[in-house]
């Protein structure tokens, strides 16, 4: 018994648990204490300025800048914005039996030549270009693009 109260001792130091307990809180008392004094040193006093009496009249608080006031009625914008023109709008016609460009052109308002130009891709009989070109020749299910009550001008889309 002897023994393990000797080896206890090289241990601690020849402190008893109790004594190490109060040993940790006091360090840890002081610890606290210096982190609330450079917590302390840190924040400014209430109102501003240092602890203390103050020498001298409290100070005024600034004075506001008057702003200009407009006078008369508020400026209008000198444009009005455009409204944008929005883009034709394509009808899709299935080609029936008995159909030429001429009547389907003649039913929706427009031309030929305007058919032709507006379906020269997908269909190159159509394109004046082409060398297959043959107005005449369409084919039932074709499906056509048209702008209905629209021509193309022919000068300014087939420049010689």
């Amino acid at each position: 018994m002897a023994r393990a109260a000797a080896l206890w001792e090289a241990r601690t130091g020849g402190l008893r648990h109790d004594d190490s307990k109060v040993i940790c809180t006091r360090r840890r008392l002081a610890a606290l204490t210096m982190a609330f004094a450079l917590l302390g040193a840190c924040i400014p006093a209430p109102g501003g300025g240092a602890t203390g009496a103050s020498s001298g009249p409290p100070p005024r608080p600034p004075t506001p800048t008057p702003s200009p006031i407009p006078t008369g009625p508020t400026p209008s914008p000198s444009f009005v914005r455009p409204t944008p023109t929005p883009l034709p709008t394509f009808f899709s016609y299935v080609v029936k039996s008995g159909d030429t460009l001429d009547s389907i052109a003649k039913a929706h308002g427009t031309g030929v030549l305007s058919l032709a130009f507006w379906n020269r891709e997908v269909y190159p009989s159509l394109d004046p270009d082409a060398p297959g070109h043959n107005l005449n020749r369409i084919e039932i299910g074709w499906i056509l693009q048209l702008i209905p009550g629209t021509e193309i001008d022919e000068d300014a889309t087939f420049p010689d």
